[in-house]
């Protein structure tokens, strides 16, 4: 059966990047660069990760294993505008999804052919649309919701996601761009419950694995009051 699954490296503290850059000046020479590249360091040496950007080398690793796994349980992707006007560029003709990539989006564009199986489909009606139509062409692999943080926590909070993997990085950030934050629209005595599936622990990051349960009420404990 389809799941749809989110990753996210983000500090001790829960930033995936630093204070968002707004302006036309350099993004890489700013905040929200310098803390997205520290949360992610890990991944940069690691040999799936490398070859999947068509570089050579890098280091077989736990860390490599947990990319290589991620990259080829996705049979489709959803990623939010910023993320994909961000790496159009980079990414090249050949971009590392080798999948459809479904686009959330209030600006329409038509769709873009890339080499390597790769396709940019943007979407406007909507996060749940968008899902769906990466649904209907997985072949029963995962849909990845590949980010950025604003879209899974968009995809957290209306119930779509049925497991989140955070790449955890020894580094306290202290502000910046929290992944789960007041946009997730929890009441005041409301939690979204998860379950632990899976730990694994590198010198440079703890990779922890949840099925997301849902939303529930967060209720009174009194059992220390009953002796």
């Amino acid at each position: 059966m389809t799941k749809v699954t989110a990753q996210m490296s983000v500090s001790l503290d829960g930033f995936y990047a630093g204070p968002r850059h707004e302006g036309d000046g350099d993004w890489l020479a700013s905040a929200e660069a310098a803390a997205f590249f520290r949360v992610t360091r890990w991944a940069i040496s690691a040999m799936a990760w490398r070859e999947r950007q068509g570089f050579r080398g890098g280091e077989q690793s736990v860390d490599s294993d947990v990319i290589r796994e991620n990259f080829e349980a996705a049979g489709a992707y959803v990623m939010g505008r910023r993320m994909a006007d961000g790496g159009e560029e980079p990414w090249g003709e050949e971009p590392p999804f080798r999948a459809p990539v479904f686009v959330v989006t209030h600006r329409p564009r038509p769709t873009l052919e890339r080499k390597g199986g790769t396709s940019f489909t943007y979407v406007t009606d909507g996060v749940a649309s968008a899902v769906e139509q990466a649904k209907a062409v997985a072949g029963g692999k995962d849909v990845a919701v590949a980010g950025g943080g604003t879209l899974v926590r968009q995809v957290l909070a209306a119930g779509l996601l049925d497991e989140l993997e955070l790449h955890v990085v020894p580094v306290v950030l202290g502000t910046g761009m929290r992944l789960l934050d007041a946009e997730l629209g929890l009441g005041e005595k409301e939690g979204i419950e998860l379950t632990p599936l899976r730990v694994l622990h590198t010198a440079d990051v703890t990779h922890v694995r949840y099925a997301v349960k849902g939303r529930a009420p967060l209720l009174l404990d009194d059992r220390g009051r009953n002796g």
